[in-house]
């Protein structure tokens, strides 16, 4: 869809607090998928090549977070 056709509210206010909560959305979407594919026995390379970012991105930004959720992490082999 041409940036022309996307529905931007007239007041600016409302355009950005749109924007706001589509990246909160965004990211709540993002770490269940995460999650999801962890708990199914994704590794790191699969789960970064699907969201298009580094290995070493994913990790430092879903680690913590799934560690305290209980989600059992694959280890790479030495």
């Amino acid at each position: 869809m041409p940036a022309s056709e996307i529905p931007v509210p007239q007041e600016p206010a409302d355009a950005l607090a749109a924007v706001v909560a589509l990246r909160r959305l965004a990211d709540q979407l993002e770490d269940a998928a995460v999650e999801q594919a962890m708990r199914a026995g994704w590794g790191w390379p699969q789960v970064a090549e699907a969201l298009g970012v580094t290995r070493q991105a994913v990790h430092r930004k879903h680690a913590k977070r799934l560690i305290a959720a209980g989600v059992k992490l694959r280890r790479r082999s030495p």
